[in-house]
């Protein structure tokens, strides 16, 4: 070989070695399972058996607001918007703290809460709710779903940190972060993507057992959603163990996807990815949710809607996304989804449900 090729070749194979290596210090590579830093103190309250357990789901959207189409917002990726104002986070902070103020859940499990990211100013939005509920809420556990210091996409162009956050009134004695399938994308791509997850968080009970609380949310839907369906079908067996086992459970999050029914009802542009036989069979096949599918498609539907895109086609809620599943071992004594004055705050509305712990 010549001594010129040579030297190309040697210099691609150093830019190579270059941009693998910014590309790995960049970038960030959870551990399929990881036990969680948590904060919580020893005088936090022990949930005990037989009491009436009251629970929160809500994605925040990073406290963006609904007065913003953002690139990702629309199909085709055109949206205008890149980022909400700090004034407008700060109205969504103030509102997301009354809400779960008026509520008072004893759990609140929240997806899109951002850390260090460019998109809302590098906040951390979690110190920040903390300091408006730490007085009801003195445990709490985390886990980020996507971060990295640089994402190249033209519409980031920064940095991305985006977090599942627990808040519990009572004591949490371990948590971790369970990692779900990925979306398949090439070796490049894959390292700058979101990395769905379930956060675990482990509640004492007064008897020596224990409740474990999953807060979860899983990929939008997309031309392929095998992803999804590996994501639902991992969170499955996830749950099947911890029955097995014996051990009450809940989850609760942004699934994004329909219950029977909602497919057909949506016009056909917004049904775009969407299944007809939703993936989520897997799991309300096997257990009870909030709202159940007789809530979600029945008279009062429109009561049960989570979901209100930031899109100008649409003028209001429009499709169920958000669930909490359980065990058959909790009996559910209510539920409903918090709408009146929530239409302003996120894309999602919270959904509540109360439940009463097994006694024995």
């Amino acid at each position: 070989m010549p001594r010129f090729l040579r030297h190309i070749l040697l210099g691609l194979l150093l830019l190579a070695g270059v941009l693998a290596s910014l590309i790995y210090s960049l970038t960030w590579r959870p551990e399929a399972k990881e036990v969680l830093a948590l904060s919580c103190p020893t005088t936090a309250p022990v949930l005990t058996q037989g009491q009436a357990l009251k629970v929160m789901t809500w994605n925040v959207q990073y406290l963006a607001g609904k007065r913003y189409v953002f690139w990702y917002n629309l199909a085709d990726g055109s949206g205008p918007d890149t980022q909400p104002t700090r004034e407008d986070m700060a109205y969504s902070l103030d509102e997301v703290s009354r809400v779960i103020r008026d509520e008072r859940p004893d759990l609140v499990l929240l997806q899109e809460v951002d850390e260090n990211a460019k998109a809302s100013d590098y906040q951390d939005q979690l110190a920040l709710l903390q300091e408006r509920l730490v007085d009801l809420y003195p445990c709490s556990s985390q886990a980020f779903t996507w971060k990295a210091d640089f994402v190249p996409d033209r519409h980031i162009f920064g940095s991305v940190g985006r977090k599942l956050v627990t808040l519990s009134r009572f004591q949490i004695e371990h948590a971790e972060r369970l990692q779900l399938p990925v979306a398949d994308a090439n070796f490049i791509s894959r390292q700058f993507q979101p990395k769905p997850a379930l956060l675990l968080s482990y509640l004492p009970l007064n008897d020596g057992g224990q409740l474990i609380a999953i807060n979860t949310q899983f990929d939008a839907p997309s031309h392929d959603n095998s992803a999804v369906q590996r994501q639902v079908q991992a969170t499955a067996a996830v749950l099947d163990k911890f029955e097995s086992q014996g051990t009450p459970w809940l989850i609760g999050g942004d699934f994004n996807l329909l219950p029977i029914g909602q497919f057909l009802r949506l016009p056909p542009p917004l049904r775009q990815h969407y299944s007809p036989d939703s993936e989520l069979h897997f799991l309300w096949e096997r257990y009870p949710m909030i709202p159940s599918n007789p809530d979600a498609t029945g008279i009062n539907r429109e009561l049960w809607l989570t979901h209100f895109p930031n899109d100008p086609q649409v003028d209001g809620p429009d499709r169920t996304l958000d669930y909490l599943f359980y065990s058959p071992k909790l009996q559910r004594l209510d539920g409903y989804v918090r709408q009146e004055d929530t239409l302003t705050i996120s894309d999602h509305l919270p959904v509540m449900g109360q439940f009463l712990m097994p006694s024995d």
